[in-house]
C-alpha cells in the first residue's frame, strides 16, 4: 500500500505541474459551464407548444455543456498516459517506480481520481447553471424525480470516458493518434452511427453512448439499454481498455 500511495503522490505532482494537464482541466470547467448557461439562455427565450414541451426533458437538458467539455476531459486522460512517452520521461518514471504493475495502476488511479473530483464540481455546477438561467417555468430542483441519479451518473460516465481514454493511450502510446480515434468517435461518429436505422442496434453498445443513457431522467425506447445498464457497458469498455494498458505496459519496452 506505501508502494501505490507513493507511487500515487508522484503522479499527482506530474499532472499538476505540467501546464497541458492543469489548461484541459480548466477548460473542461470553462467550457462546460459556458455551453450550460448559453443553453438555459437559449431555452429560456425559446417558445415551444404545449406538446413539445411534454417531451421535454429539462434533466437531460441541464448536461448540455458536458458534450463540448468532456473533449477537453479526455484529451486531459490522453495526455496523463502519453506526455511521458512524447517527453522520453518514461525511462526515468520507471526509474523512480520499477514495479510497473504499480506504475501503471498509480498512473490510472490518480489520472481517475482527479477526474472524478473535478466532474463532480463541473456537472454540478453546469447543471446548476443551466436550471437557474432556464427560469422556473422549465427547470427542475436536484431533489425532483430522477435528477440525484442523473447527477451522480453524470460524475460516473465523465469519469469512465477518461478511464477509456487511458487505457486506451496506454496501449497506443500516441497522443495524436489515441485523440485521432477518441475525439471523432465520441463526439461525431457515434452521433452518427447512432441515428441510422438497423446500424443503431449495435451503436448503442459505443462506450459513449451507452454510458450517455444516465444524462436522460426519461430513457428512450429504441433502446434494449437503460441507464444503469448502459453505464455497465461503458464501465466494461474502460476496464477492457485498462486491462489491455496494463499488458502493454508491463510487457513492451519503454
Amino acid at each position: 500500500m506505501t508502494a501505490i500511495s507513493s507511487a500515487m503522490a508522484f503522479e499527482w505532482v506530474k499532472i499538476r505541474t505540467v501546464r497541458a494537464t492543469v489548461w484541459c482541466l480548466v477548460s473542461y470547467f470553462l467550457a462546460t459551464v459556458a455551453v450550460a448557461v448559453l443553453t438555459g439562455s437559449y431555452l429560456r427565450g425559446s417558445a415551444q407548444d404545449a406538446e413539445a414541451l411534454k417531451s421535454f426533458d429539462p434533466v437531460a437538458a441541464g448536461f448540455s455543456g458536458l458534450r463540448l467539455g468532456l473533449i477537453a476531459l479526455v484529451v486531459f486522460g490522453v495526455l496523463v498516459v502519453t506526455q511521458e512517452y512524447a517527453s522520453g520521461t518514461i525511462r526515468t518514471s520507471l526509474a523512480a517506480v520499477p514495479r510497473r504493475g504499480v506504475f501503471y495502476g498509480a498512473k490510472i488511479l490518480t489520472g481517475a481520481a482527479t477526474a472524478l473530483v473535478v466532474s463532480t464540481l463541473v456537472v454540478t455546477v453546469g447543471f446548476l447553471a443551466t436550471q437557474l438561467v432556464m427560469g422556473d417555468a422549465r427547470n427542475v430542483s436536484v431533489l425532483d424525480d430522477g435528477v440525484p441519479r442523473c447527477l451522480v451518473g453524470a460524475v460516473l460516465y465523465t469519469t469512465l470516458l477518461c478511464v477509456f481514454a487511458m487505457g486506451l493511450a496506454s496501449v497506443l502510446r500516441s497522443s495524436a493518434l489515441t485523440m485521432g480515434i477518441l475525439v471523432p468517435l465520441f463526439f461525431m461518429i457515434s452521433t452518427i452511427l447512432n441515428s441510422i436505422p438497423g446500424v443503431r442496434d449495435v451503436a448503442q453498445f459505443l462506450p459513449d453512448v451507452a454510458g450517455g443513457l444516465i444524462l436522460y431522467r426519461d430513457q428512450p425506447d429504441d433502446t434494449v439499454l437503460n441507464a444503469w445498464t448502459g453505464l455497465g457497458v461503458l464501465a466494461a469498455w474502460a476496464a477492457a481498455a485498462v486491462t489491455a494498458g496494463y499488458l502493454v505496459t508491463r510487457r513492451r519496452d519503454a
